[in-house]
């Protein structure tokens, strides 16, 4: 566990400068596992042609993961902090990747016109909103506003039939609150990952929302098995979910 790099409490990882100076000392954290644990499940929904957008990448190698897939139509990766932003951009210069695009930019004002993505991804972003919530049943006005903020703005840049993909410990019956509401077009969808405690995989795609509005799990191939009870007790998730769950 990353206890040099962790907050005090949860409520730090709402604080910007926080970021910068994390990131101004941390190479690498892939918040809710990295690529291997949920290929199996993000795989399928690549092609070559897709332009993607991730959402709060962090110092995550998801982006160069999805170069090695195959995909050429432009990966665009954006974060808040402007240090994480230079760092990565400085570690795909030096391995001489290109095809990745890395942008200073805010989730709840996404710099991007109306339908510019075949896929939106976010692996843990939406979580940080989430950590002074409140009752998760009842969520302050606050974390209201900012998921919905979010949420228009990844539904205005996807393209007709775009998807986006929500990688988080959320559970349906607080999730799909949000995922659902009237000004949304998207169809609703999830599976999980992990063991010990699960990742929840929510695939939203925009204009296919049934009349019913019904999420519901899918079946999707298998997990490869992991055993990772352990690492997942001592890492940074663990203590991250701990905090949101008990507000």
């Amino acid at each position: 566990m990353a206890d040099d790099v962790a907050p005090c409490t949860a409520s730090g990882y709402l604080d910007p400068s926080y970021w910068d100076e994390r990131f101004g000392k941390e190479e690498h954290y892939e918040w809710f596992k990295d690529y291997s644990h949920f290929r199996h499940l993000l795989a399928p929904l690549l092609s070559p042609s897709l332009s993607v957008l991730e959402v709060g990448c962090g110092n995550s190698r998801l982006g160069e993961e999805l170069l090695r897939e195959g995909v050429t139509g432009g990966v665009t990766c954006i974060d808040l902090s402007p240090v994480a932003v230079q760092r990565m951009r400085d570690r795909l210069a030096e391995q001489g990747t290109s095809g990745v695009d890395v942008v200073v930019a805010d989730m709840l004002d996404l710099p991007f016109e109306s339908d510019s993505f075949d896929l939106v991804i976010e692996k843990g972003t939406m979580d940080v909103l989430f950590v002074d919530s409140g009752d998760p049943w009842n969520p302050n006005p606050t974390t209201v506003d900012n998921v919905t903020k979010m949420l228009e703005g990844i539904h205005k840049v996807l393209k007709p039939d775009g998807k986006f993909v929500s990688i988080t410990f959320g559970q349906p019956h607080f999730r799909r609150r949000f995922f659902e509401a009237p000004e949304f077009t998207w169809s609703v969808e999830w599976n999980t990952f992990g063991d010990g405690f699960h990742y929840f995989f929510y695939t939203l795609q925009k204009g296919k929302r049934s009349p019913e509005s019904n999420g519901h799990q899918v079946t999707l191939p298998a997990a490869p098995s992991f055993n990772m009870l352990h690492e997942e007790l001592e890492s940074e998730d663990y203590i991250f979910r701990t905090n949101v769950d008990e507000l």
